[in-house]
């Protein structure tokens, strides 16, 4: 069978194969026998958790049927973001986490992200484990689960028992996107001592990401000025990712994230060595970084790679320009809530404001997104090659060129970035129109 698995567990569009009952039934019993043949004797547990979309329950329901017809209990936490699962999964000494949700995706997708007994990111090994078994596994019927309100109050609890220091006095504003930190988040930071100002919290299905959080942090940021508050916080449907406003609504992506968090380690004294960003991060965040004599490590695109690479340098804080960051001393995966509760404790230790606060200074990036027929390798691609290393010659020294297939969408990304706007606009959409006329899909 074909690997199921992309850059960020299984997606597609809920209902169509592999996201219909019978194969996510399936796939719950091969994680079962996967865990048992892995040298797992006694029960079985895994927690599960999801987002706000139509789908969702009706995928909890199937997987929950897998699960069970091949003897392992399932816990469901309910409507809670993936990193809350990923934390559970620890918690509670489960075995595995699932969480059901396509992230930043449009409502008629879903998807699958399976966490280990470590709240890790499966190993590609792993994953191809239970592809294999996912053709000869039974499908069951599907199971009703009870939620257990229990485990998201117990995630709550971890995510302020983490703080520093506590936010009494700081007015937040609070984007939940219509997703799954629609209840836990404003909670959090209720119980951290924040006064809170929320939005898009009202899920109805089918709006989660339409027009808010982390993919449209414009209304957070207006709303930030509007009633006066310290800073904004914007989630995409997951939570895993997050985008934020300072006071004067200038919005900060996982770059300014890093280059603050770094530097709120540094005042309490636990300076880092080396950040992990990705090929995407700014060349202002490795200046800036290095002026403080931190090293940036680059990891391929996807906070699994970023773990990754924070694993094997030892490094405590990485993270990418999308908003997945990772403090790998409070958590094993990107949380969006966990980061701007901290970007609000360092506003409260401090009392500085946040739009007072070190700026980075980036160079110019330009990054362009192509519809995609297939994902052809760019060499492959007639003519497009000359394109490239004529673009590579005119930037050389002064920029860099990248370009990739999206995991989870038939998206190619261009990114171009140099000391010369007007250069890098030019180039990239060059490619990318080249790219558009070689593989293009209909809008």
């Amino acid at each position: 069978m074909r690997s199921l698995f992309g850059t960020d567990g299984i997606r597609g569009k809920a209902g169509e194969y592999p996201l219909d009952p019978a194969t996510v039934s399936r796939i719950g019993a091969a994680l079962a026998a996967s865990l048992r043949d892995g040298g797992r004797t006694g029960p079985i547990t895994v927690v599960i958790g999801c987002d706000t979309r139509v789908s969702s329950p009706v995928l909890v329901s199937a997987l929950a049927g897998g699960l069970r017809g091949a003897g392992a209990r399932v816990r469901f936490a309910g409507v809670v973001p993936t990193p809350a699962v990923a934390h559970l999964v620890r918690a509670l000494g489960a075995d595995a986490g699932i969480s059901v949700s396509a992230s930043h995706n449009p409502w008629p997708d879903n998807g699958i992200k399976i966490f280990s007994r470590e709240g890790k990111k499966l190993p590609d090994s792993v994953e191809a484990d239970i592809g294999r078994r996912i053709g000869t596994a039974g499908a069951r019927d599907p199971v009703e689960t009870a939620e257990d309100p229990s485990l998201a109050d117990l995630y709550e609890t971890h995510l302020v028992e983490t703080l520093p220091t506590r936010l009494d006095g700081l007015k937040v504003v609070l984007d939940c996107a219509n997703g799954a930190a629609f209840r836990v988040a404003p909670e959090a930071f209720r119980r951290a001592g924040a006064e809170v100002v929320e939005l898009a919290v009202s899920p109805d299905g089918r709006n989660i990401n339409e027009g808010c959080g982390a993919l449209h942090p414009e209304a957070m940021a207006k709303a930030v000025v509007a009633s006066g508050a310290d800073l904004g916080l914007a989630l995409d449907g997951d939570a895993d990712r997050a985008m934020l406003a300072d006071g004067e609504g200038r919005i900060l992506d996982g770059d300014d994230v890093l280059l603050l968090w770094a530097l709120e380690l540094e005042r309490e004294g636990r300076k880092p060595s080396a950040v992990v960003g990705t090929v995407m991060s700014n060349w202002g965040l490795e200046e800036a970084l290095s002026s403080r004599g931190i090293r940036l490590v680059r990891a391929g695109v996807g906070d699994r790679y970023v773990v990754e690479e924070m694993n094997r340098c030892g490094a405590v804080l990485g993270g990418e320009q999308s908003g997945h960051l990772i403090r790998a001393d409070l958590t094993t995966t990107g949380d969006g809530t966990l980061t701007g509760l901290h970007v609000a404790a360092a506003t409260a230790a401090t009392g500085v404001p946040l739009a007072a606060g070190p700026r980075l200074v980036r160079a110019p990036q330009v990054l362009l997104n192509v519809k995609v027929r297939d994902r052809v390798p760019f060499d492959e691609i007639p003519g497009f090659s000359p394109l490239v290393r004529d673009a590579e010659t005119r930037i050389a020294g002064n920029g860099r060129i990248l370009l990739r297939y999206s995991g989870t969408e038939r998206l190619a990304r261009v990114m171009v970035e140099g000391t010369e706007r007007r250069m890098v606009e030019s180039i990239a959409a060059e490619l990318a129109g080249a790219l558009s006329e070689a593989l293009g899909s209909p809008a």
